[in-house]
């Protein structure tokens, strides 16, 4: 049975990779802009867990009197790192993770003490916003922002479907607690979020079925896993994501812990089930021991949509 102690201490990390913000920068493109000099950036500490299409109406307003069509339509906006597209249904602190190609900081526990997620990003990532030649591998959003919804909705139906079998908890939700979640995410509100995530997270009577992680390696990694999907490969910044059946107990029936997960996913970049000798797993900025627990980490850190999404970056 899980102690007072260990509730406040996953209560605490929980509220720490909350709190997590990257400071942005974000410039108009050049083949956008009307004046012949560069346009004033956009600056904003951005929620890591947050998404960047929530963005979008307030970079169009500021560079409205930028654009050389002022009257362009707000959903022709998509964002880029060095060129690379970004897409919206990927949280921003994953983007990062991925893209920015900052080392990661020291590991990332569950339990309280010095090891807890800090947030440890001081340099600004700069990012451009365009208004033409929309990517035709971005989904294209709506004034209305319903289909940034729809995006964030399935994925939280996904990973109900992993956690339990099936889809029913977050299917029995009332509109009232789904419209509040989605009010939680697109107004970063704890108080509005966190108890409809809860009832998501610890469903009554449900025994848990399989752990919701996604992993994501750059097109360098090396590995023959059959559980790979290609993301758009020809693409700049493509990537491999990687989803496979992950249960809360390892085959000696010990708890899954990340090490014997990735070992078992990808043995190739991860052949101990203790230490990282070829790869580390990323999670909101900090490394991952590879002995914490799989499920652990759902319970305390996952990203709003219920996933673990974690970058699989390379070692030196």
């Amino acid at each position: 049975m899980t102690s007072l102690r260990e509730r406040d201490e996953t209560s605490s990390v929980r509220q720490s990779v909350w709190r997590g913000s990257l400071p942005l920068r974000i410039e108009l493109d050049k083949a956008d802009c009307r004046t012949y000099d560069e346009s004033d950036p956009y600056l904003i500490h951005f929620e890591r867990l947050s998404y960047l299409g929530l963005l979008i109406p307030r970079l169009h307003a500021f560079f409205a009197d930028r654009l050389i069509f002022p009257d362009i339509n707000p959903t022709e906006a998509w964002l880029s790192f060095e060129r690379v597209p970004l897409k919206w249904h990927y949280p921003l602190g994953l983007l990062y993770d991925l893209y920015s190609g900052t080392e990661p900081a020291g590991p990332v526990h569950t339990e309280g003490g010095e090891d807890d997620v800090t947030d440890t990003t001081p340099l600004q990532w700069k990012l451009t916003v365009h208004f033409s030649e929309y990517p035709k591998e971005l989904v294209k959003l709506d004034a209305d922002g319903k289909i940034l919804h729809d995006l964030y909705i399935n994925s939280v139906k996904e990973a109900d479907y992993l956690r339990n079998g099936n889809g029913r908890t977050v299917m029995s939700l009332s509109e009232k607690d789904s419209t509040q979640l989605w009010d939680g995410v697109r107004q970063h509100d704890s108080q509005l979020f966190q108890p409809i995530n809860q009832k998501l997270l610890n469903p009554s009577g449900v025994t848990l079925r399989h752990l919701p992680v996604k992993l994501y390696l750059p097109h360098a990694s090396s590995t023959s896993s059959s559980a790979i999907q290609e993301d758009n490969e020809a693409a700049p910044g493509s990537l491999r994501v990687v989803q496979a059946l992950i249960t809360p107990s390892a085959s000696n029936r010990q708890p899954q812990t990340i090490g014997t997960a990735l070992n078992q996913i990808l043995p190739e970049l991860f052949p101990s089930r203790r230490q990282p000798l070829l790869a580390q797993a990323v999670l909101h900025g900090s490394t991952l021991p590879l002995t914490v627990s799989v499920e652990e980490l759902v319970r305390a850190v996952a990203y709003l949509d219920g996933w673990l999404h974690v970058a699989v970056v390379m070692m030196a």
